[in-house]
């Protein structure tokens, strides 16, 4: 049991390292049917990538701080099998209290989930992240207050029962 996992570890550090190869591999071969487009794609690519810098270095900022101060006994207790309510109530707040592209959480979320995170506690948070603060009042100019509070408490709900379902299904999502 223990060599298929590494194993299958192995295979999961290499398949990046083939990707990246692919990703060269289509980008020579671009390169050589259209050099302008391929250029622009290139340069467009690195754009991003400098505007992503910043925000990597934070996540991976983040990520070292959790690793270092959060234990898993402590996220087992706050968002683990026992947590109830409270784990409930403290991904619906950190969902909606969190802000950036969604891909950075990731790799935070896969990390709690090694200490002990409920898999239905990261569809709660992920759902919840649709709310955000700064666009309420936005939402409330173009739609009424009545419209916002509804559809807001409609989003809570609603992550809610997809959290149960994720936990009813258990060790398919595992």
């Amino acid at each position: 049991m223990k060599n298929k996992e590494n194993k299958k570890e192995r295979n999961r550090k290499w398949s990046g390292l083939y990707f990246l190869g692919f990703v060269i591999v289509l980008h020579i071969i671009l390169f050589l049917l259209n050099p302008e487009n391929t250029y622009d794609s290139l340069k467009a690519s690195g754009s991003i990538l400098i505007k992503l810098i910043p925000v990597l270095f934070f996540v991976v900022l983040l990520m070292g701080l959790l690793n270092h101060f959060l234990k898993p006994k402590t996220v087992s207790r706050y968002m683990g099998k026992e947590s109830g309510i409270k784990g409930w109530a403290l991904a619906i707040c950190t969902g909606i209290l969190s802000h950036g592209p969604v891909y950075i959480w990731y790799p935070l979320l896969k990390d709690l989930r090694k200490q002990g995170m409920r898999a239905g506690l990261v569809a709660i948070f992920l759902y919840n992240r649709a709310i955000k603060i700064p666009l309420i009042p936005v939402m409330i100019f173009y739609f009424g207050i009545e419209f916002t509070i509804i559809l807001s408490i409609w989003m809570v709900t609603a992550s809610l029962i997809e959290g149960k379902v994720i936990e009813l299904l258990g060790d398919f999502v595992s």
